[in-house]
């Protein structure tokens, strides 16, 4: 009679076979890849890593004690009160890797208030640190989330703090114990449940190092094809990270290369909305709200719900819609039959890891979300804010009955600088144009920026202070030659359109969005401002392209006859596909029309 087999998750293994010679081979030749790809950090950036976080667990009872004795508590309590560092996300999975950020939260006892870790905590880390170890610190108090932002001798840090309703935090205190959930306000519990999602993560797991290896390949995988942005509707890293423990659960004894062809066959044919859980959702009760599509609608329009394993339990992918699913599961499916020509000897790993053709080849119209403000801090706050509004855009297109196939977001945003001398060029920068773009300052990524505040803005939509000058109006940077200087993020968003249809009218969704945004409380038209284009394929900025990529060129029509005025295939014009008409702004090189909504085309139209 043979032994029943360990269960992990929800379910039975679907196989315990152990791997055979040639997928161990294919799993030393993925890691193998991975690290060509500089997947992997060196061990010496790596005990930097360790070490960072040992000073900032000294630092933490340090500024325990600190706030006890500035509070007059008894010596003793002060004593026992503890402190500690727990981290989470890409670093606590083990799956970091160059240039990576540490998610780190700072636990503390009940005496110590969210107020006193921005207050004191900087002052005793700048006291106990070597002289230039803090390279930059900026502190986000007011974010949903509140957040302090470090770089510590060259790692990027993300600091948060929560305080536990006990008296002391012990050495060993484990955050997955529920109990500790007793009495802490939404912004504590928010704070810890990143360590403690994590932590179940590797709890359910029958393999850590299998798991580290597979998920290390799908994040890459999901980074390349630009399906990796939880803010944009796309799953994020924790997403990620649950799809790929379940599959491990399926699989307990395979190897890295088997989970990762098993996660694209297994995806690709998964039957959503079925949730994709890797334990049973508890139900306790301390009055939070868990998933439960039964007695919330809300989550039963989930399309494809990934659901954290601690709790609360939430959807990690509620931010899907319609579009960016049919753009996730096109690229699982070519990522399933890449993986089984790997296995067959027909392809390489490197094959799976080519990066997206998003500008190169996917989109004919394109969508450029064009914000700019007057000053770099505002500028932060005011991108993440619409960025925070687009995925809005894309469910009022998707339901707005224009003739779309479907429209996928990119899932990173361009930071542009620019330097202007009148007026007039301040607008046609904020119009798109790039004429005026300064050429000491590379176009950089939003994930390459890499800007805490304009993070933050983007995930609690812009609930964060905006910067004013002394006087209470709104700052800029101009400088004593009267230039300038205006910043811009602008956001594409890729347009297919249902077959045969030639053209398109999208302007009450467009002007929805504009309207959401400029309705933020603290918008300044003096400040900020945002326009949104049509561009044509062939006509996109040369700086959205990599070196050795091919752009799109303008197909060369034959010359056809004339049509008389009757045709039926007479072009439709502005006014006609709803857009308002247009006062002209020309420029060296374009020639470009507005209405006072923002919409921004070229003479041609979407047609």
């Amino acid at each position: 009679m043979s032994e029943k087999q360990p269960q992990w998750g929800l379910t039975q293994p679907i196989s315990t076979t152990e791997p055979t010679k040639q997928e161990l081979a294919l799993n030393e030749a993925l890691l193998a890849e991975l690290k060509r790809q500089n997947n992997f950090e060196a061990p010496e950036e790596t005990k930097t890593r360790t070490s960072v976080i040992g000073h900032l667990k000294k630092v933490t009872q340090a500024f325990v004690r600190h706030v006890g004795q500035h509070k007059g508590l008894n010596k003793n309590v002060v004593d026992s009160a503890g402190g500690n560092v727990f981290t989470f996300g890409s670093y606590r999975l083990g799956v970091y890797g160059p240039g990576s950020d540490i998610d780190t939260l700072i636990v503390a006892p009940k005496h110590v208030t969210r107020e006193d870790f921005f207050e004191h905590f900087p002052v005793l880390l700048e006291r106990m640190s070597p002289s230039g170890a803090i390279e930059k610190l900026t502190p986000v108090p007011d974010a949903h989330v509140p957040i302090m932002k470090l770089e510590y001798t060259g790692v990027d840090i993300d600091l948060i703090f929560a305080r536990l309703a006990v008296s002391t935090i012990p050495p060993d205190l484990k955050l997955t114990d529920n109990n500790l959930l007793r009495g802490l306000s939404e912004t504590d519990i928010m704070s810890i449940n990143g360590t403690r999602v994590t932590d179940e993560i590797l709890q359910l797991i029958p393999q850590t190092k299998t798991f580290r290896h597979a998920l290390r390949a799908i994040k890459l995988w999901a980074q390349r094809r630009a399906v990796y942005a939880n803010v944009l509707g796309f799953p994020g890293g924790v997403a990620w990270a649950m799809m790929v423990a379940r599959i491990c659960q399926l699989y307990p004894k395979a190897c890295g290369s088997i989970i990762v062809l098993r996660f694209f066959h297994l995806m690709a044919d998964w039957p959503w909305p079925r949730p994709i859980l890797l334990k049973p959702i508890e139900d306790l009760p301390l009055n939070h709200r868990i998933w439960n599509p039964q007695v919330y609608p809300s989550d039963g329009r989930h399309l494809m719900p990934i659901i954290t394993p601690a709790y609360p339990s939430m959807c990690a992918t509620h931010n899907i819609s319609r579009s960016t699913k049919k753009v996730i599961m096109r690229e699982i499916s070519r990522a399933k039959d890449v993986a089984v020509d790997i296995f067959a000897g027909k392809r390489s790993w490197k094959d799976l890891f080519e990066k997206h053709t998003f500008f190169t080849h996917e989109y004919k119209y394109y969508l450029n979300i064009n914000a700019a403000s007057r000053t770099k801090e505002a500028q932060q706050i005011w991108s993440g804010l619409v960025q925070s509004k687009v995925r809005k855009l894309i469910l009022a297109i998707e339901t707005s009955e224009a003739g779309i196939a479907f429209v996928q977001p990119f899932n990173k945003g361009f930071d542009r600088v620019h330097r202007c001398k009148t007026d007039e060029e301040i607008e046609m920068v904020k119009q798109g144009i790039l004429d005026f773009q300064a050429s000491d300052v590379e176009t950089a990524t939003t994930d390459q920026a890499s800007d805490i505040k304009q993070s933050v803005a983007a995930e609690v939509e812009g609930d964060i202070h905006m910067p004013t000058a002394e006087n209470g109006n709104p700052a800029n940077e101009t400088d004593k030659n009267g230039i300038s200087t205006i910043y811009t993020t602008t956001f594409y968003v890729g347009i297919e359109l249902e077959k045969d249809r030639k053209s398109l009218d999208i302007s009450m969704p467009v002007n929805d969005f504009k309207w959401q945004c400029t309705e933020w409380p603290q918008y300044n038209a003096d400040l900020n401002s945002i326009r949104i284009l049509h561009t044509r394929n062939y006509d996109l900025p040369d700086d959205v392209f990599e070196a050795g990529e091919t752009r799109p060129s303008r197909a060369k029509k034959p010359k056809q006859a004339k049509p008389n005025e009757t045709s039926a295939a007479k072009k439709r014009t502005q006014r006609e596909a709803g857009l308002e008409v247009r006062e002209p702004i020309s420029s060296s090189s374009h020639l470009l029309y507005c209405d006072r909504k923002g919409m921004i085309g070229r003479s041609s139209g979407l047609t």
